[in-house]
């Protein structure tokens, strides 16, 4: 199939058949930006058409890029993610991004859900109580990226970090990667995607890809899910993002 019959098919299967933008302003740009995104982006890589769904609103998210998140909600919906696994990689996004960040895409996301007539709130995925969501939080993160060596950090913190390990343990891990819905490797591959959006954080981003990979994420999903971020965050971010991959993959 040539490009332009893929961009039309895509096209009809992810946004309606409808134009990017209504305005007859600029034909040309909306042009290059619908074959790119519909020809080349949609068409590349190994994900699933959810994955990529909840990745490009990943991207959206974190770069708060917040006019077109209705109409990727409803393409997120249109290609078969499921309400409650929109609403879980926006929630697992806020540690990344900051809460009020999320709160603004949420607000768009429900107007998406209340035009194609879902029913909110969804149930609840919250899998800690106050009691336990440390205790909980610390076994995912040692699970995700060594007991011995979350101990070593954990011990190591000066006395004034302390509460930054704690913190990261009951509230990042605990609060957000116990929840249901979306399971580690799929939480694993939206932070890495969020901290490479954001950038700025290639320590991090380094961290995620290493984590990403020891949760069973190949190099190539990884490469695929910076793919569907690009026309999002251009490709200086997206190179960045590729050259953390490659500091833990021996590429």
């Amino acid at each position: 199939m040539d490009r332009i019959s893929t961009v039309d098919k895509n096209n009809d299967k992810w946004f309606r058949g409808r134009l990017f933008s209504e305005s007859r302003l600029d034909t040309e740009y909306e042009e290059i930006y619908r074959r790119f995104i519909c020809g080349d982006i949609l068409t590349h890589g190994v994900l699933s058409d959810v994955q990529r769904a909840l990745i490009m609103l990943t991207a959206l998210t974190a770069c708060q890029t917040l006019k077109p998140i209705c109409k990727y909600t409803q393409a997120a919906l249109d290609v078969g993610a499921k309400p409650e696994e929109i609403k879980e990689t926006l929630y697992h996004c806020a540690p990344y991004i900051g809460f009020e960040k999320v709160r603004c895409v949420l607000s768009e996301v429900n107007k998406a859900f209340q035009a194609e007539g879902i029913n909110n709130p969804l149930k609840k995925q919250s899998a800690v109580t106050e009691t336990n969501r440390f205790e909980k939080g610390l076994a995912v993160q040692q699970k995700i990226f060594g007991k011995d060596n979350i101990n070593s950090i954990r011990s190591s913190a000066p006395e004034e970090l302390k509460h930054i390990q704690d913190y990261l343990s009951a509230h990042c891990f605990g609060d957000f990667y116990t929840r249901g819905i979306l399971d580690i490797k799929m939480r694993e591959l939206i932070t890495f995607c969020a901290i490479c959006c954001i950038g700025g954080c290639e320590s991090q981003a380094k961290a995620h890809a290493g984590a990403n990979i020891d949760a069973g994420n190949t190099r190539e999903m990884l490469i695929d899910a910076i793919t569907q971020c690009m026309p999002f965050i251009g490709f200086p971010r997206t190179l960045n993002a590729i050259a953390c991959i490659n500091a833990v993959s021996g590429e």
